[in-house]
């Protein structure tokens, strides 16, 4: 009786914390971003990037290494793909915790308003990661831990809304649907 009032209290209340989604701000000054074509997933030299260097760009980005390849940097020598122009202000918002689709599907909403007057971005990016080690990925297939884990989608979403789906997961796990 009182034993299972006290364990169902501790239970709601550690829960309700748990599940609090953590929200982080940061603005990213002077930030060095690919150019893109919505229309042009492949790139053109001189003209755009293609999906993979903005894939591989935005994990750059969202990992907060230096984009200026420095011989000096023991981290990375990465710099950002070509062609590409400078941002004066990015901002990058990061949410922690478990988070159902239909928050997700509110939260690409609540960015493409974004778009609206003033027209300041030309695109920007949504990206969802599973736990490295959830017990499930797509489908109905165990993940696959082995090396890293891999578990995410990301949108890229235009002025026009037009939008990519990019998709990564472990090289032992059913593909996404």
């Amino acid at each position: 009786g009182a034993e299972g009032s006290t364990l169902m209290s501790y239970f709601s209340k550690h829960q309700i914390q748990a599940l609090k989604p953590k929200i982080t701000f940061s603005t990213l000054r002077d930030l060095q971003c690919p150019v893109l074509q919505s229309n042009n997933l492949q790139g053109k030299p001189e003209e755009s990037c293609s999906t993979e260097e903005l894939f591989e760009w935005l994990g750059a980005v969202l990992n907060q290494v230096s984009l200026d390849n420095k011989s000096s940097s023991f981290l990375s020598t990465y710099c950002c793909p070509e062609p590409n122009t400078v941002v004066e202000k990015a901002f990058l918002c990061t949410i922690t915790g478990f988070m159902i689709p239909e928050k997700i599907i509110q939260l690409l909403e609540q960015l493409c308003c974004y778009f609206g007057e003033p027209k300041l971005a030309y695109w920007l990016t949504l990206t969802v990661h599973g736990f490295a080690d959830s017990p499930v990925s797509w489908r109905e297939s165990e993940h696959g831990f082995h090396k890293g884990g891999e578990n995410l989608y990301n949108f890229v979403i235009f002025r026009n809304l037009d939008y990519w789906l990019q998709m990564a997961v472990g090289a032992h796990d059913d593909c996404p649907p």
